[in-house]
């Protein structure tokens, strides 16, 4: 058994330790492989409450012994853990690879404070498969005298597969619990019960429109005049009229358009690749996609508001770039300031601030600016199939829950049923010691969410028109974008009733990022919501001649 040298030790009450052990720098560090007696870094990451997953500190800003070995200096190794608060501080501890330590002894009971570190490192060949930390030793604490701390090393020989080492920390009880499974299909019958709903919409109901319409096209003026005419065809001239705002309507739709890309990609990768294994490889990964789909959002954002008349396309193509990163940086600045007041390792070191602002005015911008180019050129012409009048028909009284802000709040309902469930595995793993995996599922909620919202949308669309009302590019923005009011509800019940979350810092932490993420699911589903009632209002406008 070694003695840790340093100051008496300071219990960390709900102290979460993070180790991570790790070769000194060599040409084969990539493979994490070492040589007998070769020298093992452990390193400390961060410490903090156990409840309060985000809230973390620097593991020695608390008073524990320190090795007596010089101290390692770490770098952040990508955005994500910088970004993340990862912060690693070499323990001092001299570790061999398969060099035995002391042993362990007991000491008595009824004590507070555990002075004795058991580390027990599980190998299979060359490469450390396994590491697991317990503590021994409680000795009551006293004013006024010293305690020394020990530790020890024991090695031992593991069957695990270096690719399977993060195996232990999955929860398949939790994550694949038939409550998932239940859910899944749940969504699932949701999406063929309106799937079938907007079919029998366009197979019937509008097939019986087809037919009065072309009835009363063999009707003469005064029969005609004299005729009950009411419908969505009234309103055939007004349609495809520009929406209000459109700036910031096609900005918003562009935006959206790149978050489901960057979903899309992040969740293949991420079922490809297990990126739970490396530190902020999901967050340097969601980065690095974003940055590079901004001709997506160049191109739908551009090309809408060519479609729609718009001459000041670099405003739009600035608001378009700036519009989510702002929002997120905005947030983190935020939350920065609080971290900073506590000292918190969530602090975000001044040089990523810089390198996220390089990374939004010389890449994320240039690359929108070549897919508003690329959209007005080639898809920035109207060509609707029905003309827009000169003057707005005006729109007629009708029932109170056809109004667009009546649709608006209902239209959410549904997209939120069918992706509630993952919303509470999403959010525990999250913030809570949860390492999410199943990214099958998570497609599969993204593909449902995507039909539901479509066919709502839709299914509102049809509606509104058929009250006469044309106002339905924002309506049908919006009645989808509502969703993310209901996720945001959600998540005030999820900190109350499911987390022991506590204080300001993790409390606008939570809040804070919550809103963001709310914020960016309703664009999403947004511009989804509109894209695809777009092409049905196309559809059913092509079918029907117009005089």
């Amino acid at each position: 058994m070694r003695p840790l040298p340093g100051a008496p030790g300071v219990a960390a009450a709900a102290a979460l330790l993070l180790l991570l052990l790790l070769p000194r720098a060599r040409a084969d560090e990539h493979e994490h492989t070492y040589h007998d007696k070769e020298e093992v870094v452990l390193w400390m990451n961060t410490v903090g409450p156990y409840h309060n997953r985000q809230e973390t500190y620097k593991y020695f800003s608390l008073p524990f012994c320190v090795g007596s070995k010089k101290s390692i200096s770490h770098y952040h190794e990508t955005l994500g853990e910088a970004l993340q608060g990862v912060e690693l501080e070499f323990s001092g501890l001299d570790i061999k690879f398969k060099g035995i330590v002391g042993e362990a002894d007991e000491n008595g009971e009824d004590y507070y404070l555990w002075t004795y570190k058991k580390l027990e490192i599980g190998f299979n060949g060359n490469r450390i498969v396994d590491v697991n930390l317990t503590s021994e030793g409680k000795v009551k604490l006293v004013p006024n005298t010293k305690i020394q701390m020990s530790y020890s090393v024991k090695w031992k020989k593991s069957d695990v597969k270096f690719e399977d080492r993060f195996d232990k920390y999955l929860d398949p009880s939790f994550f694949q619990h038939r409550i998932h499974w239940f859910s899944i299909f749940n969504s699932f019958m949701m999406v063929i019960f309106l799937v079938g709903l907007v079919s029998m919409i366009l197979m019937r109901t509008l097939r019986k429109d087809y037919a009065r319409y072309s009835k009363e096209e063999e009707m003469d003026d005064m029969d005609r005049d004299l005729g009950d005419e009411y419908g969505w065809k009234q309103v055939h001239g007004d349609v495809f009229r520009p929406s209000s705002h459109p700036l910031i309507f096609s900005s918003l739709i562009g935006s959206g358009c790149q978050i489901f890309a960057v979903s899309l990609i992040v969740i293949i990768v991420a079922m490809i690749e297990d990126l739970y294994t490396e530190r902020g490889s999901m967050l340097s990964t969601a980065i690095f996609v974003y940055a590079a789909t901004s001709p997506v959002n160049g191109y739908f954002g551009g090309s809408l508001y060519a479609r729609q008349g718009g001459r000041r396309w670099i405003k739009q193509m600035f608001i378009g770039a700036f519009l989510i990163p702002a929002m997120v940086c905005g947030t983190a600045f935020f939350i920065n300031f609080i971290a900073i007041y506590y000292h918190a390792s969530r602090a975000i070191p001044f040089g990523t601030m810089v390198a996220v602002c390089c990374i939004c005015f010389f890449v994320i911008l240039p690359l929108n600016l070549v897919g508003t180019i690329l959209g007005r050129n080639l898809s920035g012409q109207p060509n609707f199939p029905c003309r827009v009048n000169a003057v707005p028909r005006p729109i007629p009284e009708k029932k109170w829950f056809m109004e667009p802000a009546v649709i608006v709040c209902l239209g959410g309902i549904l997209p939120f049923g069918s992706i509630f469930i993952e919303m509470y595995f999403i959010f525990t793993s999250f913030w809570a010691y949860k390492i999410y995996y199943v990214y099958g599922f998570m497609m599969l909620v993204l593909v449902i969410l995507c039909i539901v919202t479509v066919c709502v949308t839709i299914v509102c669309t049809y509606f509104l028109l058929n009250a006469e009302d044309y106002r339905w590019q924002w309506t049908s923005f919006l009645s989808a974008a509502s969703t993310a009011i209901y996720v945001y509800m959600y998540s005030f019940y999820y900190y109350f009733f499911k987390t022991k979350m506590y204080g300001l810092f993790q409390t606008s932490f939570y809040f804070g990022y919550m809103a963001v993420f709310s914020t960016a699911l309703g664009i999403m589903c947004g511009a989804i919501g509109y894209m695809g009632t777009s092409a049905f209002v196309r559809k059913i406008y092509t079918n029907v001649k117009i005089d």
